[in-house]
C-alpha cells in the first residue's frame, strides 16, 4: 500500500423510473431509463483518458449497466449496493412524512432496513480494500446514498454526514488527499 491513499473516482448510476419519481430505490433492481442510458454513455468522456488500477461496481444493474455503457468492465462488489430501505423501499420521502413528519434517513435509517452506520460499516470495508488493492487510482460505480456514505467515511466523518454530499444521477466525484489528509478533490463533475 502506498503512503498516500489512491485517488478515488465515484460515478453514480444514471436515471431510472424511480430516480425520476424520487422513490427510495435500494434492493429493487431497476434498469436505466432512456435518459439514464444517455447519461451513462456520456460518462465515458468524463472518465476516459485515465488509468484506473481498480474498477468496482455494485451488482445492481443500474450501476453495472452504467459502468458498461461508460466503457468499463468492473469487478462486482456486493458491498457497494445501495441502502436497504426496508419498509420504505419504493416510497418517497413525502409519502413517509405523511405518517412520520420528523423522519430523516440520515438520523433514523429505515424500519426493516439499514441505518447510515450499517452502510458505513460496509463502506469502511470497501475503503480498506481499495486502499490495499488500488495503486494510484480507483473507480467505483454505485448509488446516490451509498456513495455519499462512502465519501463521508473516506473523509473520516460519521456515516450520517453523507447527507452533505449531493451527487446527482450520472454525477462524478473525485476523492483524494492533500498532505496525507483525505479530501474532496472535485465534486459533481
Amino acid at each position: 500500500m502506498a503512503d498516500a491513499p489512491p485517488e478515488l473516482w465515484l460515478a453514480r448510476h444514471g436515471d431510472t423510473a424511480w430516480t425520476v419519481s424520487r422513490q427510495h430505490t435500494g434492493t429493487t433492481d431497476l434498469e436505466l431509463n432512456e435518459a439514464g442510458v444517455d447519461a451513462a454513455r456520456a460518462l465515458r468522456s468524463k472518465l476516459d483518458g485515465r488509468r484506473y488500477d481498480l474498477v468496482l461496481s455494485s451488482p445492481l444493474r443500474r450501476a453495472l449497466d452504467t459502468a458498461h455503457l461508460a466503457g468499463f468492465e468492473p469487478e462486482v462488489e456486493a458491498r457497494l449496493r445501495e441502502f436497504d430501505y426496508g419498509e420504505y423501499e419504493g416510497v418517497t420521502t413525502a409519502q413517509i412524512h405523511e405518517t412520520r413528519p420528523d423522519w430523516d434517513l440520515w438520523r433514523d435509517g429505515s424500519p426493516g432496513g439499514e441505518t447510515p452506520d450499517d452502510v458505513g460499516r460496509r463502506m469502511d470495508e470497501v475503503i480498506a480494500d481499495i486502499r490495499d488493492r488500488a495503486g494510484e487510482r480507483a473507480l467505483v460505480f454505485g448509488h446516490g446514498h451509498a456513495l455519499r456514505v462512502l465519501t463521508a467515511r473516506w473523509l473520516g466523518l460519521p456515516a450520517a454526514e453523507g447527507r452533505r454530499f449531493l451527487l446527482g444521477p450520472a454525477g462524478v466525484g473525485v476523492l483524494g488527499s492533500e498532505h496525507g489528509a483525505a479530501a474532496v478533490a472535485r465534486w459533481g463533475v
